[in-house]
Parts: structure tokens; C-alpha cells; sequence
């Protein structure tokens, strides 16, 4: 896949979401596993100074306010960010429009937190996706993700999966499904330690630069 058309595709992905503001709620409806699985927080070293990456509808960005000092919330998709505005009547969480792969911190925070983003990250961004995070990170601070795990699809270099909304409309968009160890050693090239886990059939990892951890 060419430059060009892996940014044809994240732009392709981007459209996906806005067009699936309506619909994206659904599946935390119908699966309950899904409802469980954003107890798990409550298990996770989220504290202080919280930024979430593609929050979504706020599904997360609730339970997330309720352990951190503040939470800074970002998404790629307006329709998104208007209906986690809506659902988190929290005074310490914040909202703000990104695109994740040309966001540059301008702070640093305790805590990164992502559920089901990283499995959206073609394997050529990865590298510098992890670089950014480290320079989001305060000292001693953690990443913690959440995603589904590898039983879902074999992982490629750069998976593309096509999704139908209720109206018909079709789009693709990057899916790349990550098992534990296989995860754990790319993260470990980058300089990173991580503790990742299943649950179920979600991965639930927390990783933290090895400089840090050691």
C-alpha cells in the first residue's frame, strides 16, 4: 500500500466514524460483555491527568472522570465529540477535535488512555504513533489501552476491513489485531514495557517507557 493510499484509507476511516455517530452506541447496547468490559478501569492505573485518544461517544471518558484529576478528550469526528459532550456531565473532562496521527502534545499527562484505537493504527505509523505517546507521557506516567483481541482476525501489515452503516453506505478502514506477546516484543523494540493481558476476547495493556520502568 502506498502513501497515498493509506492516507486515502485513515481519511476513508475518519468518514466512517462521523457517519456512524448515530449507529455507534448500539453495539455497548447489545453486547454486554462490552458493559463490563469499561468497569475494568476501576482495575487500571488511571490517576491524575488523563488524555483519551479517540474517545468516541464518551462511553469511556465517564469512568475515566471519575479516577482523574481532569481528562482531556479527543476525537477525529465532531458528530462523535458532541454526543460525549452530552453523555459526561463532568466538570473536569474537556473536549477538543483531533486528527490522532497529526496531533503533537503541547502538555504532558499522567495517564494515555485509548479503548479500541490501536487496532486502527496501520503497522507503518506504529513506531511513531508509540513516539508521540512517550513525548504525552509526565514522568513515570503510563499508557493504558484496551482493544479486541487476536481471535478476532490474523494480523497484517496493514488490514482493511469494510463496514456497512444502516443506510447502505460502505466504508473501509484499518483493523490490525494484535496478540500479547506478539505486542509486547514490538513495544519492547520501541523502548517500551508493558503488562498485556486477555480478558475475555479484549486485550487490556498498560505500558510505560522502559527508562521509567527500570
Amino acid at each position: 500500500m502506498t502513501t497515498g493510499d493509506e492516507a486515502a484509507l485513515l481519511a476513508e476511516q475518519v468518514r466512517y466514524y462521523r457517519a456512524r455517530a448515530g449507529e455507534y452506541d448500539r453495539v455497548y447496547a447489545e453486547r454486554e460483555d462490552l458493559r463490563e468490559l469499561v468497569d475494568v478501569v476501576d482495575e487500571l492505573p488511571v490517576v491524575g491527568d488523563v488524555l483519551e485518544l479517540a474517545c468516541g461517544t464518551g462511553q469511556w471518558t465517564r469512568a475515566l472522570a471519575d479516577r482523574a484529576r481532569t481528562v482531556t478528550a479527543l476525537d477525529a469526528s465532531p458528530e462523535v465529540l458532541e454526543r460525549a459532550r452530552a453523555r459526561t456531565a463532568a466538570a473536569n473532562a474537556r473536549f477538543a477535535q483531533a486528527d490522532i496521527f497529526a496531533w503533537q502534545p503541547q502538555r504532558r499527562y499522567d495517564t494515555v488512555f485509548f479503548a479500541f484505537w490501536l487496532s486502527h493504527v496501520p503497522a507503518s505509523r506504529f513506531a511513531d504513533f508509540w513516539s508521540t505517546l512517550t513525548g504525552a507521557l509526565a514522568p513515570r506516567g503510563k499508557v493504558v489501552f484496551i482493544d479486541e483481541g487476536p481471535a478476532e482476525a490474523v494480523r497484517e501489515e496493514v488490514a482493511a476491513t469494510v463496514r456497512q452503516l444502516d443506510d447502505g453506505s460502505r466504508y473501509r478502514i484499518v483493523k490490525i489485531f494484535h496478540d500479547p506477546a506478539t505486542l509486547t516484543t514490538e513495544l519492547a523494540a520501541l523502548g517500551w514495557t508493558a503488562d498485556i493481558r486477555l480478558r475475555g476476547n479484549f486485550l487490556v495493556g498498560v505500558a510505560e517507557p522502559a527508562t521509567e520502568a527500570g
